[in-house]
C-alpha cells in the first residue's frame, strides 16, 4: 500500500472514530440526564466508562502482542460495540444502564489502543506525520460537536444513542479498510511486561498522563451542564467544544515540528501547566470571551499530552512491548485515574459547582512537578533493551 493510501486510510478510521466521540463526550451526561440520573450517578456512570479501560486495554494488548494482528481486532470490537449501543434505548434505571455502559464502552474503548499502535507502526514504517494523519479525527469530533449541539436544540437527547450507534457503524467499516499491520508473533510474547513496569521512568510518565487525564473529569462530566445551566444554549455549547478541539487540529496540523523541537516530556509539561490556568478560568467565569480563552488553551491540555504520551511509547518503549504499553496506558492514564476521579467530580459538583474546577487545578500542579522530573530525566532514548535482531521488532 501506498504511503498516500495508508494515510488516507488512516485518516478515515480517525474520522470515523472521533465522529463518536464528537457525539458521546460533550453530550451524553445530557442523556443520562433526561434518564433521570443524577449528578452522582453521571459521576459513577462516567467512571465505569473509564473503569472498562483497566481490564480491556492490558488483556487486548497481551493478546495482541502474541497473535501479530491489529486490523480483524478492532473490525471485531467496532461490529460488536456497534451493536451493544443499539440497547440504549431499551433499558431506564441507574443499575440497567450502568451494565450496557460497562458492555458498549468495554468494546469500543478496546479499539483505541490497537488503533494507536497500529498507527503509529505505520506512520513510523512510511514516514508520515502521526499528527496530520490524527487531525482529521479532530475535525470531524468538532463537526460532530457543533451539528449535535444544533439538533439538541430542536430533538430530545434520546436521539444520541442512535446517532453514536451509526458513527460505530462507520468506524467498522473504518476498520475493514485499514492497512493489515501483521507481526509474526513468535518470539514476540517473550519480551516480558515486567521490567518495563517497574521502570521508574515508565512509572513517571504514566502517573504525569494519569493527573493530566484525571483533571479533565469535571470538564468531560458537567461543562454542558454547567454551561447550560448558566443560560448557555446547544448551539454555543457546541462552539465551545469545537473551538477547543481546533485548537488541536492546528496543533496537530504542525505535530512534525513541534515534537522534533519540543520533544515529548518537554510536550507533557506544557499540557499540565497549561491545565492549571485552564481549570482556573473554567472556575471563575462562565462569561462567553472567558469559555473562548480558556478552551484554546485545549490544544495544551489535550493535543499536547496526546502527542508528548504516543511519541513517548514509540521511542521509549521496544516494538515487541508496543501494544501492552499502549495498553497499559490506556488502562492506567485513561482508565483507572479518570475512573477512580469521575465519582469524586460528581460529588464535588453536586457541592461546589463551578467551583469543583478549582480541584481540578491541583491535579495538574501535581502533574506539572512530576512532568518537569520526566523532563529533565529522560533524553528520547529506549528505556529498555530491544529485543535480539531474530526477533520481530
Amino acid at each position: 500500500m501506498t504511503p498516500f493510501a495508508t494515510a488516507s486510510r488512516l485518516s478515515f478510521y480517525y474520522a470515523a472514530l472521533f465522529t463518536a466521540v464528537g457525539i458521546h463526550m460533550p453530550f451524553w451526561p445530557l442523556w443520562l440526564q433526561d434518564k433521570g440520573m443524577s449528578a452522582a450517578q453521571i459521576g459513577l456512570i462516567m467512571a465505569a466508562t473509564y473503569a472498562t479501560k483497566i481490564l480491556v486495554g492490558p488483556g487486548i494488548g497481551h493478546v495482541v502482542d502474541r497473535h501479530g494482528d491489529r486490523r480483524l481486532p478492532m473490525l471485531v470490537l467496532s461490529a460488536i460495540a456497534t451493536l451493544v449501543w443499539l440497547a440504549f434505548p431499551l433499558v431506564d434505571g441507574f443499575w440497567p444502564i450502568l451494565a450496557v455502559t460497562v458492555l458498549a464502552v468495554g468494546f469500543w474503548t478496546g479499539i483505541f489502543p490497537l488503533g494507536e499502535s497500529l498507527s503509529m507502526m505505520e506512520t513510523q514504517r512510511q514516514k508520515l506525520d502521526y499528527g496530520r494523519v490524527r487531525l482529521w479525527g479532530s475535525l470531524t469530533f468538532i463537526g460532530a460537536a457543533i451539528v449535535t449541539g444544533n439538533l439538541l436544540t430542536h430533538q430530545p437527547p434520546a436521539i444520541l444513542s442512535w446517532m453514536v450507534a451509526a458513527a460505530l457503524a462507520l468506524t467498522a467499516f473504518a476498520c475493514w479498510l485499514l492497512p493489515s499491520t501483521s507481526v509474526s508473533g513468535r518470539g514476540r510474547a517473550r519480551l516480558p511486561l515486567w521490567p518495563l513496569l517497574k521502570h521508574p521512568l515508565f512509572l513517571v510518565f504514566l502517573a504525569v498522563t494519569s493527573l493530566n487525564t484525571a483533571s479533565h473529569t469535571v470538564y468531560y462530566a458537567f461543562a454542558t451542564i454547567h454551561w447550560q445551566a448558566a443560560g448557555l444554549d446547544g448551539d454555543t455549547i457546541g462552539l465551545l467544544w469545537g473551538e477547543g478541539v481546533l485548537a488541536e487540529v492546528v496543533l496537530f496540523a504542525f505535530s512534525g515540528r513541534v515534537v522534533a523541537k519540543i520533544g515529548p516530556g518537554r510536550l507533557l509539561l506544557l499540557a499540565t501547566g497549561a491545565g492549571c490556568l485552564r481549570w482556573l478560568a473554567l472556575g471563575a467565569s462562565t462569561a462567553i470571551p472567558v469559555l473562548g480563552v480558556a478552551q484554546l488553551l485545549h490544544a495544551a491540555t489535550f493535543g499536547c499530552a496526546h502527542l508528548g504520551a504516543m511519541h513517548f511509547i514509540t521511542r521509549a518503549i521496544p516494538h515487541a512491548l508496543s501494544a501492552r504499553a499502549q495498553g497499559m496506558f490506556s488502562a492506567i492514564a485513561m482508565g483507572a485515574a479518570p475512573g477512580l476521579m469521575s465519582p469524586q467530580a460528581g460529588q464535588l459538583y453536586e457541592s461546589l459547582g463551578g467551583n469543583s474546577f478549582y480541584v481540578m487545578v491541583a491535579l495538574s500542579a501535581a502533574g506539572t512537578a512530576l512532568a518537569v522530573i520526566l523532563a529533565r530525566r529522560w533524553s528520547g532514548e529506549t528505556i529498555l533493551a530491544q529485543p535480539h535482531a531474530h526477533q520481530p521488532a
